[in-house]
């Protein structure tokens, strides 16, 4: 960080389907990384528990990543 006035925010969202992770910088987005579950196409929908399981492997790579 630069100065006492410098504000970093970290965001994650999940939806049904995706995991994401975001940081800003005193409003400047310095990065946005999503990871999307393609293990639902072979169910032709999304499975809920198989998204649950999905959104725990995923969430801290994608905020690494981020």
């Amino acid at each position: 960080m630069n100065n006492a006035s410098d504000i970093y925010l970290l965001g994650i969202e999940s939806s049904c389907d995706d995991t994401a992770a975001a940081v800003v910088h005193n409003g400047a987005v310095l990065s946005n990384v999503v990871a999307s579950q393609e293990v639902h196409r072979r169910y032709g929908g999304v499975v809920p528990e198989v998204a649950s399981r999905a959104h725990q492997l995923h969430l801290i790579p994608v905020v690494d990543a981020a």
